[in-house]
């Protein structure tokens, strides 16, 4: 099917060889706390601040780090509900610009293409469970959806970026 022609790659089937230790231990620190300082990661590392900025900007470069992020509490905010929806498509042919419209949506945050009798799977977050329904109706179905599966999250247990740890490499 076309839509996943235009899909960013999210895998590599090998380990980058051009990564060497120190760049594993800068990944397993970066990874652990965006926010850590490049001074604290050359003290730690037993390296130059400008070593640590040359490497992050290498890997940078590389597409292995492809930026950093605060994340916000959308709940002290305003937007009660978090939802996972499956989406099935009438009409596979349409799904290109049925994800450049997903897209425009700001309430959701993360779409899949996945396996299964659904076509992808979303994360988005509304005001309420009314809001939610509200979207659902009037900005996904629209798209051609033909069905849909909601899932309510009661609480989010724990949120993380993914931990790099090279002894796995």
């Amino acid at each position: 099917m076309d839509y996943f022609c235009n899909m960013k790659s999210t895998t590599n089937s090998t380990m980058d060889d051009s990564l060497d230790e120190l760049d594993y231990r800068i990944l397993n620190l970066i990874s652990n706390d965006a926010r850590v300082s490049f001074l604290e990661v050359s003290r730690i590392c037993n390296v130059s601040g400008a070593a640590v900025h040359q490497r992050v900007q290498k890997m940078m470069a590389n597409g292995i780090i492809t930026g950093s992020e605060f994340w916000l509490d959308l709940k002290k905010i305003g937007y009660q509900t978090c939802a996972f929806l499956s989406l099935h498509f009438k009409n596979p042919e349409n799904m290109n610009s049925a994800i450049d419209k997903l897209k425009e949506i700001r309430e959701i945050v993360e779409c899949h293409a996945i396996t299964g009798e659904y076509d992808f799977f979303v994360k988005m977050y509304a005001r309420d469970n009314s809001h939610l329904y509200e979207i659902i109706q009037t900005q996904i179905k629209p798209l051609g959806v033909a069905r849909t599966e909601t899932l309510i999250s009661y609480s989010e247990s724990f949120h993380r970026q993914f931990i790099f740890d090279k002894s796995e490499k």
